[in-house]
């Protein structure tokens, strides 16, 4: 039996340090099938998303979506810790490793304890190795375990750096496309500002956005289920609503150079794609049609009136309809899959933004007759 062992806990330990190298230090997507940590997050993931969906919606589902992510980290970390321990424990046992026990009585937990005092660099020494060959072992494991939580420590700035990264470009969409955003409010207040001409450099920036999206959530995707500070905001609503712009710009308004429109829904649609692979979601169909026809219909009356000249609209709404397809499966796969909400792809309800809500102030004199970025009056709550 201890023989048998013996190649199991080398296994262990192995496996465990190629799933801590792959996911913290390794900065690519791996593409083998059967790996610990997406085992681990694809059942726990199964589990939480079940009981979020027995809670229902609202504040209560949200609060606890929004602790997974941190919460499964710490998990993550405890079960290669935990998995280390056991197969060095494993690896003493095996060997009968001789070693001075006050208790005189040895067992296999006996060598779990000195694994696990052995692993944090306790250094009680009242269970310690005998002969050489453990002592190796001990100092091995020491220094393993003194350097693998150095660099698991070190892995969360990384982490919530490229979280921030993400979250601040969110933050700044909210007064320019509303909350939650969408393609109509985006170009309307655009265009009733009279700043059209800067939907160029604007896209610029979304698209270095959907790239470090795209390497940030590939190398770490465990940021895809860290989620936004407002109910109303995410990573996939950011992302939608930029393809969903760029694909009206696209083929239906005239008068613009539609190249950095093509580039960005391009480096946006491969984000969408690749981290549906990532997460392992299945294409689905949107539940009904983001975009009806009479829909359509107001969105081009509304941009009309704010001055931007429109393509024809039979042509231009196939081609709408085509382009919409080719990232909209992916986009509501990933919905279903993060239990994360899809923008509008046109706003009809006047609704407040985040930065003009408050549960508490009131109107100062005179502000409440400035108007909104969307150019209606101002909202406060």
């Amino acid at each position: 039996m201890r023989i048998l062992t013996l190649p199991l806990s080398l296994v262990l330990i192995f496996l465990v340090l190629a799933d801590g190298f792959e996911s913290i230090i390794q900065p690519r997507r791996v593409t083998r099938r059967y790996r610990w940590t997406r085992i681990y997050y694809l059942s726990v993931w199964r589990i939480w998303r079940f009981v979020a969906c027995w809670i229902g919606p609202g504040k209560r589902q949200t609060g606890f979506l929004a602790a997974f992510g941190p919460l499964s980290l710490i998990g993550v970390f405890i079960s290669w810790v935990a998995g280390l321990i056991l197969g060095f424990a494993m690896l003493d046992w095996s060997i009968s490793e001789a070693i001075h026990n006050p208790d005189g009585v040895t067992t296999f937990f006996t060598y779990l304890y000195l694994s696990g005092t052995t692993f944090f660099t306790l250094g009680y020494g009242d269970v310690t190795p005998a002969t050489p060959i453990g002592r190796a072992l001990a100092v091995g494991e020491s220094g393993l375990g003194f350097g693998f939580l150095a660099v698991m420590i070190s892995y969360l700035p990384v982490l919530f750096q490229a979280y921030s990264r993400r979250e601040a470009s969110i933050a700044l969409l909210d007064a320019r496309a509303g909350s939650p955003p969408s393609a109509s409010e985006l170009l309307a207040r655009m265009a009733r500002a009279g700043n059209l001409h800067l939907i160029d450099p604007f896209l610029s920036e979304w698209e270095k956005w959907s790239a470090d999206l795209l390497e940030s959530q590939l190398s770490f995707p465990v940021l895809g289920y860290y989620r936004s500070q407002h109910d109303n905001q995410s990573w996939l609503a950011a992302m939608t609503a930029i393809m969903d712009s760029c694909a009206f710009l696209m083929v239906q308004v005239k008068g613009i150079n539609s190249y950095q429109a093509q580039v960005t829904f391009a480096i946006a649609r491969h984000a969408a794609v690749d981290l549906g692979l990532v997460l392992r979601t299945s294409v689905a169909l949107p539940e009904g049609d983001r975009l009806p026809s009479e829909q359509l219909k107001w969105m081009r009356q509304r941009l009309h009136e704010a001055g931007i000249e429109l393509n024809e609209e039979s042509a231009a709404g196939a081609k709408l309809r085509e382009l919409r397809s080719m990232y909209e499966p992916f986009v509501q796969a990933l919905s279903v899959r993060l239990l994360l909400n899809l923008p509008p792809f046109v706003s009809q309800q006047s609704t407040p933004d985040n930065w003009q809500r408050s549960a508490w102030m009131k109107p100062a004199p005179g502000i409440g007759n400035l108007p909104s970025v969307g150019g209606d009056e101002g909202h406060f709550a």
